[in-house]
């Protein structure tokens, strides 16, 4: 049973390893910048998962292009410009609040609102039915 749990172990950890191939940098700020950025995209792909979560080949391109940008002095700015110039405003996992992203921001809440809304309503309907019939 260990023998099973210890080779499980070793092939999550390969699995783990084998997501980011690129190399660290020897810098450490610059590779929390890449480790960062990559936090911040989403993948195309998966839709669910950052770039530096996901084992998609086109998540794996997107890293290589922005360690590639990291290594080449790019400010943290000038990269997400790039990508979403490219690719849109849906590859950042956070989108920016304007007016086109207002909906997405506040939907939730006017959803929760109107849910409230509608279940007061009928608790106020039950009680006044309640009261009339006794």
């Amino acid at each position: 049973m260990r023998a099973a749990f210890a080779i499980l172990a070793l092939l999550y950890a390969g699995l783990a390893l084998a997501i980011d191939s690129e190399p660290p940098f020897a810098d450490p700020a610059l590779q929390a910048r890449y480790e960062q950025l990559t936090h911040e995209f989403r993948c195309l792909v998966c839709q669910d998962e950052t770039v530096a979560d996901s084992n998609a080949e086109l998540a794996a391109d997107f890293r290589r292009q922005i360690h590639g940008m990291v290594e080449a002095g790019r400010s943290e700015a000038e990269i997400r410009q790039y990508m979403v110039s490219r690719y849109g405003n849906f590859v950042l996992y956070k989108p920016p609040v304007r007016g086109s992203t207002a909906l997405l921001w506040a939907g939730p809440f006017i959803l929760l609102l109107l849910a409230l809304t509608v279940v007061a309503r009928v608790v106020r309907r039950r009680a006044s039915a309640e009261e009339g019939s006794s």
